[in-house]
């Protein structure tokens, strides 16, 4: 292709937009896997960052997840209305607040081991192909949170 035939304004040509599609689509894929679990697919991905760090303040909790207060508050009110998680005011701030799972939540772990094995089950693609997407994502967006802080 000719870079005058290139529309820089076409929308297959536009990477936001691939990335949206297929961030929406995967998203509807975990819908049906983590529905029997009581679990949207933001409420996972937080279990998954509780999973590796337990009793985190919501501010940290917000970073690693690229979540605002606004988003990241009604979900954790959600999962501890769901017996997943306790949040804590800390007794020295009282702006703080620490997230720290329940048994029921740590529980949970064991019930999601299989999660990504039926996503895999999806064949979207190799693991190879898998991997590289995945490398490739990790560099964009370390390259995005670099720019914007």
């Amino acid at each position: 292709m000719n870079e005058s035939d290139f529309n820089p304004l076409a929308l297959d040509n536009q990477l936001c937009f691939g990335l949206y599609v297929c961030s929406k689509e995967i998203i509807r894929l975990y819908a049906p896997i983590l529905e029997p679990l009581g679990l949207t697919y933001t409420s996972y991905i937080t279990l998954l960052s509780l999973w590796e760090k337990d009793n985190v303040t919501v501010k940290e909790l917000g970073a690693k997840l690229f979540l605002d207060s606004g988003t990241l508050t009604p979900l954790l009110k959600k999962m501890e209305g769901q017996g997943f998680l306790t949040r804590t005011r800390s007794t020295k701030d009282e702006r703080t607040v620490y997230v720290k799972l329940t048994p029921a939540g740590k529980a949970l772990r064991k019930k999601c081991l299989d999660v990504p094995k039926q996503m895999m089950c999806n064949n979207l693609m190799s693991l190879e192909e898998g991997a590289d997407l995945l490398q490739n994502l990790h560099k964009l967006m370390s390259r995005m949170v670099c720019k914007n802080k």
